[in-house]
């Protein structure tokens, strides 16, 4: 007896959940696997942080906590957009979730009906297509190449809309390409943005503090489209804060009030102890967040130089998040034994059992023919990693 939904029967398991799942269990059995498959710092919390957590438990903030946030840590992240990003916003748009995650479900639930259409750029983060299906949307994917720096035109955009557009989704920093839009960039797409102010525009900007160009752009900084644009953001990426589950949107008032009603009959407040750990990690210090910023630019260095190397692989220069996202479709139809590789899905389950290197098929993330690596690992790792794709890549043949 099927006792399933069609809308859970709709939805697919993230690949990237998929692979570090098989990776674990490889792991577990004895096999030494580098996982490269998972997107999350690999770098401890900060102690300023964790000293605030444990300061809130000795105080006594275990009580049911307000299903916006507290009002402090709406101050803080109202004071953080002000102080970083120059943007002005008054709490009443802040809707603090149970990560970055559910903040962008809380928005799309919230607006999208029915037959609406959200134009998603790809390669785009996994999730991203199957929200919209929940919602009973329609993700429209408006694709980019690596010689296009995965990133859309103006042109492109506009030849996306119809209608039915309600949203577009926009991701800067990028998971799984690590592109980042300059402002002349973003520019372009405001201008066409600007002509259809019926279409909301989601700007995730969780990776906007793993940046390697030297500035950050936030969407919300454009004045022409300020009724438009709602922003998502958390302390995951930035903070090394992954499991404390804390993300937030900023939104026009009616769209925060009513994801305070959804989130009220579904979560209800995120974590009481985890939310004044965020308001430590933006009230803080913040030297932390540009060594962990570093390290990633370092290991984004290495990883570009020796995957460069290996023969038939097309490598981008990420200026942002900490994924390389290289072409391998030179790889795709070759065999290992009596196996074709087939597809990307094929060829990233070949170098996980072959390589014992994790990492995800790009076709999760709406292009097929790549391959997408997390380097938030070690140097050492990294290397490793890249030598074991080498060796798995030289043993395919035509």
């Amino acid at each position: 007896m099927n006792y399933l939904s069609d809308r859970v029967e709709s939805l697919s398991m993230p690949q990237t959940l998929a692979m570090s799942n098989r990776s674990r269990e490889l792991n577990e059995s004895g096999v030494d696997v580098i996982n490269m498959s998972v997107g999350e710092p690999d770098f401890n919390t900060p102690d300023h942080i964790k000293e605030a957590a444990k300061r809130a438990i000795d105080e006594n903030f275990s009580r049911y906590t307000p299903i916006a946030g507290y009002d402090s840590l709406r101050q803080a992240i109202v004071d953080k957009l002000a102080r970083e990003n120059g943007l002005s916003y008054t709490k009443d748009r802040v809707v603090v979730s149970t990560g970055a995650k559910q903040a962008l479900c809380n928005v799309i639930l919230s607006t999208i009906n029915p037959g609406d259409e959200v134009v998603i750029p790809t390669p785009a983060w996994v999730s991203y297509v199957e929200m919209v299906k929940l919602a009973g949307g329609k993700a429209v994917l408006v694709p980019s190449t690596i010689e296009e720096g995965f990133k859309i035109t103006p042109e492109k955009l506009k030849a996306a809309f119809t209608p039915k557009t309600k949203m577009v989704l926009i991701c800067s920093p990028s998971n799984p390409t690590g592109a980042v839009y300059s402002r002349e960039e973003l520019q372009g797409l405001v201008d066409v943005l600007k002509t259809r102010p019926e279409i909301l525009v989601m700007s995730d900007e969780v990776y906007e503090r793993i940046n390697f160009t030297g500035g950050f752009t936030s969407m919300g900084s454009f004045p022409e489209i300020a009724d438009q644009v709602v922003l998502i953001n958390g302390v995951s990426k930035a903070y090394a804060m992954t499991g404390w589950r804390i993300g937030y949107s900023v939104t026009p008032v009616n769209i925060a009030k009513a994801i305070t009603r959804l989130q009220g009959q579904y979560t209800s407040g995120a974590s009481s102890i985890a939310q004044k750990a965020a308001e430590a990690a933006y009230n803080g210090p913040q030297e932390c967040v540009e060594e962990m910023r570093k390290a990633f630019e370092r290991r984004r260095n290495l990883i570009v130089e020796l995957a460069s190397k290996i023969p038939g692989v097309k490598v981008n220069v990420p200026d942002g998040a900490f994924y390389l996202f290289p072409e391998v479709s030179e790889y795709i139809g070759r065999r290992f034994g009596s196996k074709v590789i087939e597809t990307g899905a094929d060829l990233a389950m070949y170098l996980l059992e072959e390589g014992h290197v994790a990492t995800v098929d790009g076709g999760a993330f709406g292009t097929p023919g790549y391959l997408r690596f997390s380097f938030a690992t070690s140097d050492s790792n990294i290397e490793k990693a890249i030598g074991r794709v080498a060796t798995a890549f030289g043993k395919l043949v035509k």
